[in-house]
């Protein structure tokens, strides 16, 4: 009821009721310059519809719903019976049903269904994250598994799957099933070769039974099977622990408590105890850093992705906000420093997309026998999780001042995806890990192997891959010589590893842009990121640039 003391007026009408895929513009582009033109059509289609579902109404309902009744464990039943069960709000399982139904946890044997997936995810994390990551991690079990031909012809059928069924049972007897993955524990954190749970062989080939140990971080600890590292006689190996053992009875999966965490405080992250616990051998003995490494590298595509998308969400509410807000005498968009403001989220949004996109076109192709595109992967992969996760956290921040006091209320939005703009670069390796990762590319090991033997250097693909945009504009060009610069001594450069891992997922960033682009947007990215001409904060582009059509560019019509 209004009365004549409070009439609401200049407030901007909710963000709702959009198509989130088609509104992006760049990454619309992404997966029309990505896909092949016979499955566009397709793809196009499935991205709208999820895109409209992630832009209703009732998906932003689920995510407040989610984010505010965080998962429940029960470690007991009733009785006293060990259960170790966790709760979730089934908000969570509609947001988790309708990303597996849509085709997030496969990519692998599609036609590029790592441009397909990739695209789903960026846009269906839009509307939550935190159940994005069961998501992300039975999509990336895929590589791991496939180490071991009889396990991934049983299991790759499932995690594939277009089904959601949540309840515990059997995997053999459901028609689809979620992953999750245990390598942390509280002794090593990022350092693996500090595990101590330990696996004692069954007499039969490939199976363990004392798996004892623990886990420090374990993430959607319902999921139907883990992929975990344990010290075996031989050396870190990989297995596979599944929650439910064939027979029905509940494998030995003791969940300690759940976390308390900044942010993703839908998803339920757990530490873990094995205590004789079933496990099955996946890869060779001794191997399992190299048998996980391509689950690991999944899933930092993922982050990302995850963090692209919170950038595209945070900016395009800002630029919402700022569009119907006037101030001043007009609207907060036209006034010159707020559109140096947005033109500036924007152009850090765009370039975390089209960086993203590029790397699933890579997954596509080399799993097409590309080599040059596996082997650009090994650096690009790294540098882009360093360099778009830290960006991430930034970018929200400001987007929320955007919106003034209304960005800082829980009502907003806004809070969340601050929360959870820095997991991803927490996840799957800090800023450091990515940094040394790097650096191990660009030293060439591991190796890169082709099919017929031949080994394609990382920084060779790297190259060439930058190398297409050269001479279309002289501070990309600058760019390239500086980081080539950097790059002549590798012997002194882990002190360095952090700017090494910027300036190359940069300019990768700025090659991207110059080739795919549109004009205004290619120049002020090179202007600021390249250039120099850019001050500490955004809402530093220089003077000159053609701000208004990089905003217009990120605005969403509704």
């Amino acid at each position: 009821m209004a009365t004549s003391t409070h009439t609401v007026t200049n407030q901007p009408p909710p963000l709702v009721a959009y198509d989130v895929f088609s509104a992006d513009r760049a990454l619309a582009e992404a997966v029309e310059r990505h896909l092949d033109p016979g499955v566009h059509d397709a793809a196009r289609r499935e991205l709208a519809e999820l895109g409209r579902a992630a832009g209703s109404a009732q998906a932003q309902r689920w995510a407040v719903q989610a984010d505010t009744n965080p998962p429940v464990l029960r470690t007991h039943d009733r009785y006293g019976n060990r259960i170790d069960e966790v709760d979730f709000h089934p908000a969570w399982h509609r947001l988790l049903g309708k990303a597996v139904t849509s085709g997030l946890t496969n990519a692998w044997g599609r036609p590029g269904g790592h441009v397909r997936r990739a695209a789903g995810f960026l846009v269906w994390s839009q509307a939550e994250a935190g159940h994005g990551c069961p998501v992300s991690m039975t999509h990336a079990a895929v590589p791991a598994l496939r180490t071991d031909p009889d396990l991934a012809a049983e299991w790759e059928p499932r995690l594939t799957s277009d089904v959601y069924a949540q309840e515990l049972r059997p995997a053999a007897r459901k028609p689809g099933v979620l992953f999750g993955m245990g390598m942390t524990e509280k002794q090593g954190g990022s350092d693996v070769r500090a595990i101590t749970t330990r696996a004692v062989p069954l007499a039969a080939a490939g199976e363990y039974e004392l798996l004892t140990g623990h886990k420090w971080f374990c993430s959607a600890p319902m999921s139907d099977g883990f992929l975990v590292l344990a010290q075996a006689p031989g050396g870190l190996t990989c297995f596979l622990v599944p929650r439910v053992l064939d027979d029905g009875t509940r494998n030995v999966f003791a969940i300690q408590r759940l976390k308390d965490k900044l942010g993703n405080r839908s998803n339920a992250s757990a530490e873990v105890e094995f205590s004789g616990t079933w496990a099955r051998r996946v890869g060779e003995e001794g191997s399992g850093v190299r048998t996980i490494i391509g689950m690991v590298a999944a899933t930092r595509l993922d982050c990302v992705l995850g963090s692209a998308a919170l950038m595209r969400q945070s900016v395009a509410q800002a630029v919402h906000h700022a569009s119907y807000r006037s101030a001043f005498g007009g609207p907060l968009a036209d006034k010159p420093l707020m559109r140096n403001v947005l033109a500036d989220l924007a152009l850090e949004s765009e370039a975390a997309t089209v960086l993203g996109m590029r790397l699933a076109a890579a997954y596509d192709a080399a799993g097409e026998g590309s080599e040059s595109e596996r082997a650009l992967l090994r650096l690009a992969v790294p540098a882009a999780k360093y360099w778009v996760t830290k960006r991430c956290t930034p970018v929200v921040a400001e987007a929320l001042e955007c919106l003034g006091g209304n960005g800082y209320v829980e009502e907003s939005g806004m809070p969340r995806l601050l929360r959870e703009s820095p997991l991803n670069s927490v996840w799957e390796g800090s800023g450091n890990i990515q940094a040394l990762d790097v650096l191990r590319a660009l030293r060439g090991a591991p190796r890169t192997a082709g099919r017929g033997g031949r080994d394609v250097p990382p920084l060779d693909a790297f190259l060439r891959e930058v190398g297409l945009a050269r001479g279309a504009d002289h501070r990309l060009d600058g760019a390239i010589k500086g980081m080539l610069t950097e790059l002549a001594d590798l012997g002194s450069a882990e002190v360095r590893a952090r700017r090494l891992a910027e300036r190359m997922a940069l300019v990768l960033q700025g090659s991207l842009l110059v080739r795919w682009a549109p004009p205004e947007v290619a120049d002020a990215f090179c202007a600021s990121r390249l250039g120099g001409d850019w001050g500490a904060a955004f809402g530093t582009l220089p003077y000159g640039l053609n701000q208004a059509a990089v905003v217009e560019r990120a605005r969403v019509e509704v």
